[in-house]
């Protein structure tokens, strides 16, 4: 795999500079850091984005994350490894990532409502829809993610 493009942020430089924008805003939500990651990592997995999974998961760990949770990731629903409230964010993260097949049913959203504030499923519902743009513009123009040499082929 190869570059697309590799000047894209420059080209498109006041929509990037929109998107960090929202990225602060984001950060300083009343949505939890380590949540916010999971729900990154997950649509990043379900999009094929090796660069936002590359990403989020080295943030993650930052953070203090655990490494089995992020393993263990895209089989949340067989792990008993996540809260209640985390499943209801990724089961959202998962019908917004997939919302043509899904259509965002009311069931995940009776779900997010039981576990989040009104606040907070705005929030997270932003944070969906961030990172699926990401998503789209890491994968269409094939960014390639940091590799050292540790791990390289």
């Amino acid at each position: 795999m190869s570059p697309r493009m590799t000047d894209y942020f420059k080209r498109a430089d006041p929509a990037f500079k929109a998107m960090f924008a929202l990225e602060a805003a984001l950060k300083a939500s009343p949505l939890d850091a380590i949540l916010v990651h999971l729900v990154k990592v997950r649509a990043s997995q379900i999009n094929g984005c090796a660069y936002c999974i590359h990403m989020h998961v080295g943030e993650a760990l930052k953070d203090g994350e655990d490494p089995m949770r992020l393993h263990l990731l895209a089989g949340w629903r067989d792990s008993s490894l996540y809260t209640a409230r985390e499943r209801a964010a990724l089961a959202w993260t998962e019908a917004l990532t997939l919302v043509a097949e899904t259509h965002a049913p009311d069931t995940d959203w009776v779900d997010l409502e039981a576990a989040f504030t009104a606040d907070e499923q705005a929030w997270l519902t932003i944070a969906i829809g961030a990172i699926n743009v990401w998503n789209r513009v890491q994968v269409g123009f094939r960014a390639e993610h940091p590799v050292d040499q540790r791990h390289a082929a």
